[in-house]
């Protein structure tokens, strides 16, 4: 594969990124879906179905956004830059945002779950084993703030969506093929043609 396609440059985001984020953003759709379908149904079958999955999906989106912050520290300076001015202030501090918010929302979930002195084994895989002791405080912290963060950042992505809508139809600023256009490996620059010498013979470029 070419190097090219893998990694950031000024123009467009690389494969890495690209996967980190439409893979998350499809799971957090999934989680947001589950969410709303207990809210709209209460205890069904599908609505259980989705809550069963919540927090193993919860813990992988934990460890993504994870990687996806060491991956942008790495690819920082050969990303696409923010425009100048105002709104490429505003798009750093929504994108702070929404990576903040994407650490605290599972960070709290987790923190309840250990609190809670239940096991946690997401997909199987056992992290810590159940105990008799509970910490009320995390299991307060949780309750208190995990589901309200976890609605404001689907607030701040549907903030982040309209702006990207705002660019394209009202400033005619094309900003989604950075991250959802066509991957193209770089194109080398074309070889100098031949300048002819006085002689009439093509001589080499220089």
């Amino acid at each position: 594969m070419p190097q090219g396609l893998l990694f950031d440059t000024p123009d467009r985001y690389g494969l890495v990124s690209r996967a980190l984020h439409w893979g998350m953003a499809a799971l957090f759709a999934w989680q947001f879906a589950g969410m709303g379908i207990k809210l709209a149904l209460g205890r069904h079958p599908i609505s259980s179905f989705f809550v069963g999955t919540h927090y193993g999906v919860g813990t992988l989106l934990f460890v993504l956004v994870l990687l996806r912050g060491a991956w942008g520290l790495f690819s920082a300076r050969h990303r696409p830059p923010h425009r100048p001015g105002p709104l490429g202030w505003a798009a750093r501090l929504g994108h702070l945002a929404i990576y903040a918010l994407m650490i605290v929302v599972p960070s709290l979930a987790l923190l309840r779950h250990y609190g809670s002195g239940r096991a946690f084994a997401p997909f199987g895989i056992p992290l810590w084993d159940a105990r008799e002791t509970k910490i009320p405080s995390l299991v307060d912290a949780g309750n208190a703030a995990h589901g309200e963060l976890a609605w404001f950042l689907l607030a701040v992505v549907a903030g982040h969506v309209a702006m990207v809508l705002v660019h394209r139809f009202a400033l005619g600023h094309d900003v989604l093929p950075r991250m959802a256009g066509r991957l193209r490996a770089p194109q080398s620059a074309p070889a100098p043609l031949p300048v002819p010498s006085a002689t009439g013979a093509a001589a080499a470029p220089r």
